[in-house]
Parts: C-alpha cells; sequence; structure tokens
C-alpha cells in the first residue's frame, strides 16, 4: 500500500476526478478484512447477496484463468428492485467490513443486471432472465465454482 504523499496534501483535501474523498470509518472498533484476502472479501458478498433473499448465489475463482479479478460473484434477484437492493446491500456490507467502496458499478439504472467491481473481486446481480441469456457460469465454467449456502428458507410454523 501506498504511503500518503509528503507534499502537504491530506487525502481529505485532495479532491478531483479518481480521487476518493477520505471518510472516517463506518465502525472504527470493528476488525478489518484483510485487504488482499479476495475470497474473504467474495464471501462477504455472497452474505450481503443473501441478505436480500437474492437466489442461486454462486462464487467462481477466476484468478488462475483471467487477469480481470480473483473472483466473480453471481446471484439473482426476481425483480429490477430486488436486483438494485441487492446491489445496494453489498456495496453496505463492504464498506462497513473493509471501508471500500467499488472502484465501478454499472446497471443500477435498469436494475437489470448491476455490475459492482471491487478489483479483485466483480459482483452480479441478475434477474433470471438476464443471468439465463448471459450464462456467466458456463462462459467462465473453467474456474473453481462454488455454490454458496446461506440462509435456509424460512420453515412453515
Amino acid at each position: 500500500m501506498a504511503e500518503a504523499s509528503t507534499s502537504g496534501t491530506s487525502p481529505s483535501q485532495a479532491s478531483g476526478p479518481g480521487v476518493p474523498s477520505a471518510k472516517p470509518s463506518p465502525d472504527p472498533s470493528r476488525p478489518r478484512l484483510d485487504p488482499n484476502d479476495s475470497k474473504a472479501l467474495a464471501l462477504l458478498a455472497a452474505e450481503a447477496c443473501d441478505d436480500r433473499k437474492a437466489a442461486d448465489i454462486v462464487l467462481i475463482r477466476v484468478e488462475e484463468i483471467s487477469s480481470i479479478a480473483d473472483w466473480f460473484v453471481i446471484a439473482s434477484g426476481f425483480s429490477d428492485v430486488q436486483v438494485r437492493a441487492i446491489a445496494r446491500s453489498v456495496e453496505d456490507k463492504v464498506e462497513e467490513a473493509s471501508g471500500r467502496l467499488p472502484l465501478r458499478k454499472e446497471g443500477q439504472t435498469e436494475g437489470r443486471w448491476v455490475l459492482l467491481d471491487y478489483g479483485e473481486v466483480i459482483v452480479h446481480a441478475l434477474t433470471p432472465d438476464e443471468r439465463s441469456y448471459y450464462d456467466l457460469e458456463s462462459f467462465w465454467g473453467h474456474g473453481e465454482k462454488e455454490t454458496y449456502l446461506g440462509s435456509a428458507p424460512d420453515a412453515p410454523a
């Protein structure tokens, strides 16, 4: 990690395109994720997807077959509203746990396929139609695939 510049400008004073504003940790007492642990970040994103009742959450390890990322997290939402809620949940949970924001995000306006790029982890929240059409699991099928087994659906009483 690079050290802060000694030019007299603190990170909170820096501004301009591509320069994130420094903000305090959401909870300084919470332990942070190891910034080098991409699987922990992928699992955290999957947990956030599960928090919004995403279906069929899959993690695909792509670090050995692509330089794009280490992991993809793919999850389905059954409406554009749910897909956006899943993406917001991921953003909130990752920021809370690690202080990180996505480097890029796409698709929030339409809500059919929202992509959150954290560098080493890319999260895809899609409607079932979009997921079926683009079939990312088949395209990246030569990567190691893990199904996320989050919370079980509530059983009837």
